[in-house]
């Protein structure tokens, strides 16, 4: 199977580290002119620098919806649109788990706010050139919590990853007869940027053997398994699939 995204324009959010810069690196080393935009302009400047190909990266918080639009601008100054989006940035926001009445109203919000609406911005911002264009590719990026429970025990961070599968269903179905494809990826547990690194750390040799041993395969996954997913959905070999949710987990 051979994949190539030669003259096709990539935005990929959250890609600073982990996920985010395998799955810009991925497209990158395949032809396609990438903008990794993420808030985090050290992480930037590393994805750019190990990138294969044409890498632009821009600072861009997924919230702020004038600047989005700013980096669209940019690259409709090049006479191009975005042909696939993925949204990747996300996460937990530095909140661990706390009992459910400890929660506050902020801490519930700005989970949503960096998971759900931060992606809805992106998509509302892509589509006109996407429909203009006749044919677009958007790939969320969900976890394994949105379909089950979340390890992390961090309530608002399950509800936001489900909310964006969610998501991905209704604007599949909105956008379908646009030509424009929408479908998500449930990553399992991958270490993969800090936060992973310290909630791997605080399992305990116990913990983090229960962890791969409660996986099919008996291993834990790479940043690159799920880039490997990114680019079959944004591929022409998923082009009669929409509104799916692929779980990259191990099983």
């Amino acid at each position: 199977m051979k994949i190539d995204f030669t003259n096709k324009t990539v935005m990929v959010t959250g890609a600073g580290h982990g996920l985010g810069r395998a799955i810009a690196h991925a497209f990158c080393a395949r032809g396609a002119v990438v903008w990794a935009c993420d808030i985090n302009a050290q992480g930037l400047e590393e994805t750019q620098g190990s990138a294969e190909g044409d890498c632009r990266t821009r600072l861009m918080d997924i919230t702020d919806v004038v600047a989005i639009q700013k980096v669209l601008e940019e690259i409709e100054d090049e006479k191009a649109h975005v042909d696939i989006l993925v949204n990747c940035a996300g996460g937990v926001g530095g909140q661990s788990a706390q009992p459910l009445e400890q929660v506050t109203s902020e801490q519930w919000q700005a989970l949503f706010d960096i998971n759900v609406t931060g992606a809805f911005n992106c998509i509302q911002a892509v589509v006109p050139g996407m429909k203009a264009a006749g044919r677009g590719q958007i790939i969320n990026i969900s976890s394994r919590a949105g379909i089950t429970t979340s390890l992390t025990g961090i309530q608002a961070y399950a509800s936001a990853k489900a909310a964006l599968i969610g998501l991905t269903r209704q604007l599949a179905q909105e956008l379908g007869p646009d030509n424009i494809n929408v479908n998500s990826i449930a990553p399992g547990f991958i270490r993969s940027n800090p936060s992973t690194e310290i909630q791997w750390n605080s399992y305990g040799e116990e913990g983090q053997k229960a962890l791969v041993d409660a996986i099919t395969l008996k291993r834990l996954g790479s940043p690159d398994d799920i880039a490997h997913a990114v680019l079959f959905f944004a591929s022409d070999y998923a082009n009669w699939i929409t509104g799916q949710t692929l779980s990259v987990d191990g099983g």
